[in-house]
């Protein structure tokens, strides 16, 4: 028999707990980041139905991170819930990692920054204290309500600080994912999406113009741009040229036509996704604008 074995249960189950929480709470900061992640595994197309996949995570996360907590049904329902949901996503960073991709997998959201194959470790750790805490924990199959009303809390609570959106007529959906900066959700708060031809002097002179107001008041918060050109044009001649520094893509020539007005660039201001105001000029006093609004 193994000396203070409550104890011992109880402080693994402490653990498990609270990871479970951290990572539910991290997600339902930044949900749209969650559900890119999911998406970008390749197994799933359509973000609305990740979207209530991704929801249903977070509280299968957030109901085991309180259930671990209580002592009843443990053995019969809520350790293999726990050991069960960890090994599903076991398998679904085991696509990234297949994939080469090294960007954060939104296990914690942006507060803890994992690589898949760093999480698949942390995973498989998390996987074996369970199972040890499945083999000493008591079976307690008595007041079967009290799992219940923390399952129900937990939808509520999910779906209260983090409900899903629609994202029908959200154009910039599928910029998802940035060179210096990885996964980006654009349907979340105030975003400034610069849409760029390379070898437009226009583009370049108005990118100036943005680095010599940054160099007078600060780097701009949540600006992004999207770049059009010849497969020849290099973004990185752009960049010498203008020694702008924020995360950027490459986007197809049909995009980039549907995107601007009678010739580029074109700025928008998102919020939330949707198309708050574009500018076609005046950029400098209209990003201006935008950020005594955003501060405020």
């Amino acid at each position: 028999m193994i000396k203070n074995k409550n104890a011992i249960t109880n402080f693994l189950r402490a653990i498990l707990g609270i990871i479970f929480l951290m990572s539910a709470i991290s997600k339902m900061v930044a949900p749209g980041l969650f559900e890119i992640t999911i998406l970008e595994q390749g197994v799933f197309a359509s973000r609305e139905f990740v979207a209530y996949l991704s929801r249903f995570l977070i509280i299968m996360e957030l109901f085991l991170g309180i259930a671990l907590f209580q002592s009843f049904y443990l053995k019969k329902i809520i350790l293999p819930i726990s050991i069960f949901i960890l090994f599903a996503f076991t398998i679904l960073l085991s696509f990234s990692v297949f994939a080469g991709d090294t960007n954060n997998c939104g296990c914690f959201g942006e507060v803890v920054k994992m690589s898949p194959l760093q999480a698949i470790v942390k995973n498989i750790f998390l996987i074996i204290i369970g199972i040890v805490i499945f083999r000493l924990q008591d079976d307690n199959q008595t007041k079967i309500y009290v799992p219940f009303f923390i399952l129900l809390v937990s939808v509520g609570t999910v779906f209260g600080i983090a409900p899903i959106k629609s994202y029908e007529n959200l154009v910039f959906t599928q910029y998802t994912n940035f060179e210096n900066e990885g996964r980006v959700d654009l349907t979340n708060g105030n975003n400034l999406v610069a849409v760029f031809f390379i070898e437009c002097e226009h583009c370049i002179e108005t990118a100036k113009e943005i680095v010599k107001l940054e160099n007078e008041t600060g780097r701009i918060s949540n600006l992004y741009i999207l770049f059009a050109g010849e497969d020849s044009d290099s973004v990185q001649s752009f960049i010498d040229k203008t020694q702008i520094e924020h995360p950027f893509m490459r986007i197809k020539m049909v995009d980039f036509f549907e995107l601007i007005g009678n010739s580029p660039p074109r700025i928008y201001w998102l919020k939330d996704g949707k198309v708050n105001e574009f500018w076609d000029n005046d950029f400098i006093e209209n990003i201006k604008r935008y950020q005594e609004i955003s501060n405020n």
